[in-house]
């Protein structure tokens, strides 16, 4: 045989065999493009009463440039059947695994929004109320020996366009600082008792009618110098829903205060959710 056919013979040979492993090499692609990994969740922060979305704010940045979307709905802070309604609402239109955080009384709404929610794979709460099922706001919250909530706060009368009559709750403000946010500079919180959102005061006479952390895992953080619902209160909810905690020398306001210690441990709810 020439040289030539020789060598035509060898390019023959390795093209057939390129061709053969092709098919295989494709399939292979394609099984690794076929078992995509786990979606990262969505993250859902409820704020709670006297404060608004905004309190999340660095949080949100941080969960952000972590690759999270998020979501900081308003709490509307008419009471626990209301808000949670609402709540349920804005879960309902989100796609895929969530997980739902909740500051102060935004931890007895995200207790009753989630129950039943199935794609709901992971609740933080952040020195926050964690009802039971029949159990009334007020009751769990006058639990805490530490408080100093309900001598701070008063009462702001209101009538609806319908002739109704009502009132919402906010703190004094010149006791503000030293119940709601005492490790935050008084610049910032004289400006934050000035907005601070009112709180019908409704929501503390309201019955949680269900309670998520029995069915979905849960995390909690203890503020350890919360003089709002008292750090107390916040142990006994913890143990009681067998929640993953961790405790950090804050006041009330820790998503402000402390927001790397709030971050690190939604993005541990966040990982450990999305490897069950």
């Amino acid at each position: 045989m020439s040289r030539s056919a020789r060598r035509r013979g060898l390019l023959a040979a390795v093209t057939v065999t390129a061709l053969a492993c092709t098919p295989l090499a494709s399939a292979a692609g394609s099984d690794a493009a076929a078992r995509p990994s786990s979606p990262k969740p969505t993250i859902v922060l409820e704020h709670g009463a006297f404060a608004d979305a905004s309190g999340w704010n660095t949080v949100t940045a941080r969960l952000q440039k972590a690759g999270y979307t998020v979501i900081a709905p308003a709490n509307p802070l008419r009471g626990l059947s209301e808000d949670s309604a609402r709540l349920a609402s804005v879960l309902g239109g989100i796609t895929g695994p969530v997980v739902l955080v909740g500051h102060s009384y935004g931890g007895a709404v995200i207790t009753q929004a989630a129950a039943g929610n199935p794609d709901v794979k992971a609740l933080v709460y952040i020195a926050a109320l964690m009802p039971d099922a029949g159990e009334n706001l007020g009751a769990l919250a006058a639990r805490s020996t530490e408080s100093q909530l309900a001598s701070a706060l008063r009462p702001l009368p209101y009538q609806d366009a319908d002739g109704s009559q009502g009132a919402e709750l906010f703190i004094d403000p010149a006791r503000f600082r030293a119940v709601f946010a005492a490790d935050l500079p008084a610049a910032r919180t004289d400006v934050m008792a000035a907005g601070q959102r009112p709180v019908d005061a409704g929501a503390f006479s309201d019955t949680a009618t269900a309670a998520a952390w029995r069915t979905i895992p849960s995390w909690a953080l203890i503020a350890k110098q919360d003089r709002t619902l008292g750090a107390d209160l916040e142990r006994f909810e913890a143990r009681r829903a067998n929640a993953s905690t961790v405790e950090i020398n804050s006041s009330h306001a820790a998503l402000i205060s402390h927001p790397t210690a709030v971050t690190d441990l939604i993005v541990t709810a966040a990982r450990t959710a999305g490897r069950n």
